[in-house]
């Protein structure tokens, strides 16, 4: 090569490609302490091996257990989080998603494992992110076993991540719920949100930030709070409340309201040939739905088939066990009552979900 000769470029490194390991390290040792407060009898071994361990002697006890499983995520909402850094909720999220996943068969959720993916490892805000996870797990009564943190510089922008996470139940095999459960004249027995939980965020981040330009610390009268307080309300977990209400009546499905809203997640539980009436006028969906209905001129079929319109939970119980139901959950602190009944239908077409009148006001 002609010419004068140019200094050698500098030596290559993990460092200089964006990945700090020293600052993973870091991280797993903020995390350490709420790890630990999620731990179970039957959790083996410390955080930070190649693989969470769990004592699976618990099975034993089980005539013929059968392992639920399920993963999730919780979608445009870390956007929520990133922009008003705000990171010790969205894991609690994270846990809703997947453990009332895993309680609808009927399934006791035992431990999960989470994968956090970031641009730049910040240790205090990867710690914040698995703090959530780790409270998430304490009211789900599950443990938290391991995860894993990546890194990702050119991907993820400094200040961005994504969570996701995977966990693991176990259900008498005898006494998975479903469809094949449900009868005629089953009660629908619905449990209230906290609110928009971790689905739906994509349209709502269009009509509020988007297309209304509303900023998250405005303050909103309809929600007695900021707009960004009210986007970030934790996602309502309801797993050990379905278990409790198990192990006191008779119950034969449970529908976890997520993506698609109350109809076409109640669908997936009604056997073909009935359908499941639902009356709005039993309850009023919270502020945030309205105002997102009204701000962005959403028609309510749209709103009904993208937000859970105050319906996190449904329980489908015989009528005897009605009252019962609704006694145990008072008296855990959820708000529920009987939305809806199971009826027949001509012919034997697929299960079906009719909502019938206006919500309460």
């Amino acid at each position: 090569m002609s010419g004068a000769s140019q200094p050698p470029a500098p030596a290559a490194s993990y460092a200089a490609a964006g990945v700090d390991i020293e600052a993973g390290d870091r991280a797993v040792e903020l995390m350490k302490e709420w790890v630990k407060k999620t731990r179970r009898p039957e959790s083996v071994g410390a955080l930070g091996g190649f693989a969470g361990l769990f004592d699976a002697s618990v099975l034993k006890r089980y005539e013929r257990p059968l392992l639920a499983s399920a993963t999730d995520g919780v979608g445009t909402k870390v956007a929520v989080a990133q922009r008003m850094d705000v990171h010790d909720t969205i894991g609690h999220d994270l846990v809703a998603m997947v453990v009332d996943d895993l309680v609808v068969t009927g399934a006791e959720p035992l431990f999960m494992t989470d994968y956090i993916c970031v641009g730049k490892v910040v240790p205090e805000r990867v710690a914040a992110i698995v703090k959530g996870i780790a409270e998430g797990c304490v009211l789900a009564g599950c443990a938290l076993v391991g995860g894993e943190t990546a890194e990702h510089p050119g991907l993820l922008g400094p200040d961005e991540y994504d969570v996701a996470g995977a966990g693991t139940g176990v259900v008498e095999a005898d006494a998975v719920l479903g469809a094949d459960r449900i009868r005629t004249g089953d009660a629908v027995v619905a449990m209230a949100s906290s609110g928009l939980h971790s689905n739906g965020y994509s349209l709502v981040r269009h009509v509020l930030l988007d297309r209304a330009g509303w900023a998250l610390d405005r303050a909103v009268p309809e929600f007695g709070r900021t707009l960004g307080e009210e986007l970030l309300e934790p996602t309502k977990i309801y797993s050990l409340d379905c278990l409790a209400l198990l192990r006191a009546t008779e119950v034969h499905a449970f529908s976890h309201v997520t993506g698609g809203g109350l109809a076409s997640n109640l669908a997936r539980v009604v056997p073909d040939g009935l359908r499941a009436v639902v009356d709005r006028t039993t309850w009023a969906p919270g502020a945030v739905f309205d105002v997102v209905g009204e701000v962005g001129r959403v028609e309510r079929a749209e709103l009904e088939r993208t937000l859970n319109m105050g319906v996190g939970m449904v329980a489908v119980v015989p009528q005897a066990s009605v009252d019962v139901t609704l006694a145990l959950l008072a008296d855990r602190g959820v708000d529920a009552w009987v939305a809806g009944e199971v009826r027949g239908q001509d012919g034997a077409g697929a299960g079906d979900v009719e909502l019938t009148g206006d919500y309460a006001r």
